[in-house]
C-alpha cells in the first residue's frame, strides 16, 4: 500500500504550482495516452494535439507562464467548430474522441493547480478507455496498461513529492495489481453486453473493412493489399486442399455496365439444397465486418444458433457481425446446388445493360454460334480467354467505360474481379446464365498453433454458371492466367517483377515466421479474452452450476464476490503493514499493555512525554519505562534503526513487569 512519508504534509492547497517532476509524469501519461489515437484521428487533430503537448512541455522546462485564459478559450471554441465541420456532428465515437484529445492538450496548457492535474489525469483515463472502441488487440491493451501506470504515477506525485521514480512506478504497479482480482471477477461474472458502449453513436461501427455488396474494377485488388486477418478457421480433421478453399461471400447478379451488385434473395432456416458428399467440420472466428454473411466454405449446412441460409447458398447471421464472432460450421463441398433454380433467378443471371461492351458481346455471340450445348459454350469461352493471353496483376490499368472490352481487347491486364466480370459477361452474352461470387480463396496454416488464417489479401472473385442437369457450377477464370493463384495464393500467381506486399516477399521469410508466432499469441488472446461473449459466459457459468441467473441473483453474487475480495485485500494490507515495521508493532504492544492499566497514550503525545507521565504514575517501574520510551524515541527519530536494537527493545518490552 502507498504510505505517506513521515513529515510530508498533504497538498491541501488548490493553487500549488506544478513542479517539474509532476509535469514530467503528467506529460508522459498524456503522451502515451494520445499515441494510439493519433493514428486514427484526423491529421489536423493529431497535429494540434501534439503541438499543444509540446507547448506545455516547453513552458514546463523553460519556466514560462501559462497562456492567457482567453487565448485557451478561443482555441477551444475553434477546435470545437473544427470537429463539428470535420465530422458533421458532435454525438459520435469519432468526434467525441477527437474533442477529448484536444481538451486534454488544452487542459495541460492551463494546468497550474492540483485540481487541474487531477482533471487532466481523468481525461487521460477517458481516452485510455476510448482506445478500445476501435481496437482490442493485445498491443493496444498493453499500451493502455502502461498509460494507466503513468497516470497513477502522476497522481502519486501529488501525494508524495519526495518519492523517487522507481518507488512511484512500484507503487503504481502494486495498485494496479490490487485491482486485478476485481477486474477478473467483473470480467467473468458481469453480464456481457454485445454492441458498442452505450449503443449511442451512429458511427459506432465505422472503420470496419472487408468485402461489400458490390464489385467494381479495383475494389478487390485494393483490398488484396491488406495483410489484415479476415477470419481464422480450425478444422476437426485434415483441412481441405487449397482448391477447395472457397469461402463464399456476396453473390452478385445485377450488372449496370460498371458495377456488379447483389440481387434480393430469400432466406430460410434450412439450406435450399440437399447436402451430400464428404463433410467438413470446422470452427470459424470471424473478424467484425459489419455485414451478415459468414464467409462459410462451399456449401454450408447444419444449424448453428442464429444462422440462416440464403437462396444464393450463403450462410447468413441473424445480425451484422460487429464484434469478433466464433461459430461451429459444417460444409459439404461436393453438394450439387441449384438444380431446380427459379426462372426469375435465371432470367436475372442473363441480363446485360444494352449497348454495353459491344466488342465482347460480338465475340460471345460468335462463340455461341454453332455450339451444341451450354457446356460447349463454356468450353469455347474458356478456350478463347486462354488464347487472348491475359495477365494477372495486382495493379491493373484503369479501363473506364466498357471496361470488359478494354480488359479483353486492349489492356489485357487485370485482377480477379476483371477475369470474373469478363467471363460472366461473355457467358450471359452467349445465352448461359452466370453470376459473380465474391469472397476469399485460400488461407495459410499457422505452423505455431495449427489454425488456418485467411487474410484480406486472399479476397477473390470467381464465377458460377448454370448448366442443365448440373445446376450452378463454379468456374474460376483467374486460373486461366494464373493457375498458381488457387494452389499457392496471390504471391505464387503474380508475374516476375511485380512488387509484392511486404510479408509475401520470399526473402523475408523470417519476418513471416515472426508474424506467425505473434498471431498465435493474438489468437489465444482473441479466443480466451475477446471471445468471451454471452454464449461462452453462459456455458462457463453453467459448468460452475450457476445456470441461468436472474438479475437480482447476479448482483448478489457480484456483491458477495466483491465484498470477499475487499476483505481479503484489507487483511493482506493489514498484514503487510504489520510486517513492514516491527518497531511500530513493538511500540503498539507496549502502549496496549499500559492502556490496560488505564494509562492510554494521548493522540498528540510523543514517546518521551508519554514516558514521563508513565514514570510519575508508576514510580516503582519508572527506570525501566523511561529506558523503553527513550530507546523507542531514538530508534524512531534517529534512523537507521539496526535490527539488533529493535530486537533488544522488543525483549525489554516483553520482560517488563509492572507493579
Amino acid at each position: 500500500m502507498f504510505r505517506r512519508r513521515a513529515g510530508t504534509p498533504p497538498h491541501s492547497s488548490a493553487q500549488a504550482a506544478l513542479r517539474r517532476d509532476q509535469g514530467a509524469w503528467l506529460l508522459s501519461a498524456a503522451a502515451l495516452t494520445l499515441a494510439p489515437h493519433l493514428l486514427t484521428l484526423p491529421l489536423w487533430v493529431s497535429a494540434l494535439s501534439v503541438l499543444l503537448l509540446g507547448w506545455r512541455a516547453s513552458l514546463l522546462w523553460q519556466g514560462g507562464r501559462t497562456p492567457n485564459t482567453y487565448l485557451i478559450l478561443l482555441i477551444a471554441v475553434a477546435a470545437g467548430i473544427g470537429v463539428r465541420v470535420a465530422f458533421g456532428h458532435f454525438f459520435g465515437k469519432d468526434p467525441g474522441l477527437a474533442f477529448l484529445a484536444l481538451l486534454l492538450g488544452l487542459k495541460l496548457l492551463e494546468t497550474s493547480s492540483m485540481r487541474d492535474i487531477r482533471a487532466a489525469i481523468l481525461l487521460c483515463f477517458f481516452l485510455q478507455l476510448g482506445v478500445f472502441f476501435d481496437n482490442q488487440s493485445l498491443p493496444v491493451a498493453g499500451l493502455a496498461l502502461c498509460a494507466s501506470l503513468l497516470s497513477i504515477g502522476a497522481l502519486l506525485s501529488l501525494s508524495d513529492p519526495a518519492a523517487g521514480t522507481r518507488e512511484r512506478l512500484r507503487t503504481s504497479a502494486l495498485l494496479l495489481a490490487q485491482g486485478l482480482p476485481f477486474m477478473l471477477v467483473l470480467f467473468v461474472l458481469f453480464p456481457r453486453i454485445e454492441g458498442p458502449l452505450w449503443g449511442l453513436p451512429a458511427d459506432a461501427h465505422s472503420g470496419m473493412s472487408g468485402l461489400s455488396n458490390t464489385m467494381a474494377p479495383g475494389s478487390i485488388s485494393d483490398l488484396s493489399l491488406s495483410e489484415a486477418i479476415a477470419f481464422r478457421a480450425d478444422f476437426a480433421g485434415i483441412p481441405p486442399q487449397p482448391a477447395q478453399r472457397y469461402w463464399r461471400g456476396p453473390v452478385l447478379s445485377v450488372f449496370d455496365g460498371t458495377t456488379w451488385r447483389a440481387a434480393r434473395h430469400l432466406e430460410g432456416d434450412r439450406p435450399p439444397y440437399e447436402p451430400s458428399g464428404p463433410r467438413l467440420d470446422y470452427r470459424i472466428t470471424l473478424e467484425a465486418h459489419n455485414q451478415r454473411w459468414l464467409l462459410a466454405l462451399d456449401f454450408p449446412a447444419g444449424s448453428p444458433d442464429g444462422v440462416r441460409y440464403s437462396s444464393t447458398f450463403q450462410a447468413m447471421y441473424r445480425q451484422p457481425l460487429r464484434s469478433r464472432t466464433r461459430l461451429d460450421l459444417v460444409a459439404y463441398p461436393e453438394t450439387v446446388v441449384g438444380l431446380n433454380e427459379h426462372a426469375h433467378v435465371l432470367d436475372t443471371a442473363l441480363r446485360l445493360p444494352p449497348d454495353s461492351n459491344p466488342r465482347t458481346q460480338a465475340l460471345a455471340q460468335q462463340l455461341a454460334a454453332g455450339s451444341t450445348s451450354p457446356e460447349d459454350i463454356l468450353a469455347r469461352t474458356l478456350a478463347r480467354m486462354r488464347e487472348i493471353d491475359l495477365t494477372y496483376t495486382l495493379r491493373p490499368p484503369l479501363t473506364g467505360t466498357n471496361g470488359v472490352d478494354a480488359f479483353l481487347f486492349d489492356t489485357r491486364r487485370g485482377f480477379c474481379e476483371h477475369f470474373a466480370s469478363a467471363f460472366v459477361f461473355m457467358m450471359r452474352a452467349a445465352g448461359v446464365p452466370a453470376r459473380v461470387v465474391t469472397g476469399y480463396q485460400g488461407g495459410e496454416i499457422n505452423p505455431v498453433d495449427g489454425s488456418m488464417i485467411v487474410r484480406q489479401s486472399d479476397a477473390h472473385a470467381w464465377a458460377e454458371v448454370w448448366l442443365p442437369q448440373r445446376g450452378w457450377v463454379r468456374v474460376d477464370p483467374t486460373a486461366l492466367a494464373a493457375p498458381g493463384r488457387i494452389e499457392s495464393g496471390m504471391a505464387g500467381a503474380l508475374p516476375a517483377g511485380e512488387v509484392l506486399p511486404l510479408f509475401m516477399r520470399p526473402h523475408l521469410s523470417w519476418l513471416r515466421d515472426l508474424r506467425f508466432r505473434w498471431e498465435a499469441v493474438s489468437n489465444s488472446w482473441n479466443q480466451w479474452v475477446l471471445g468471451y461473449n454471452p454464449e461462452r459466459q453462459r456455458e462457463f457459468l453453467s459448468r460452475l452450476g450457476l445456470g441461468e441467473l436472474s438479475w437480482s441473483t447476479w448482483i448478489g453474487v457480484l456483491g458477495v464476490m466483491a465484498a470477499g475480495l475487499m476483505g481479503l485485500l484489507f487483511a493482506w494490507a493489514l498484514r503487510q503493514a504489520r510486517a513492514a515495521d516491527p518497531l511500530d508493532r513493538a511500540w503498539a504492544a507496549f502502549s496496549a499493555r499500559l492502556a490496560r492499566r488505564g494509562l492510554n497514550r494521548r493522540p498528540a503525545e510523543g514517546p518521551l512525554d508519554y514516558g514521563r507521565r508513565l514514570a510519575q504514575a508508576l514510580p516503582d517501574d519508572a527506570a525501566e519505562i523511561t529506558d523503553i520510551t527513550t530507546r523507542y524515541a531514538n530508534l524512531r527519530y534517529r534512523p537507521p534503526a539496526s535490527p539488533e536494537a529493535v530486537r533488544e527493545l522488543k525483549r525489554r518490552i516483553r520482560i517488563l513487569k509492572l507493579t
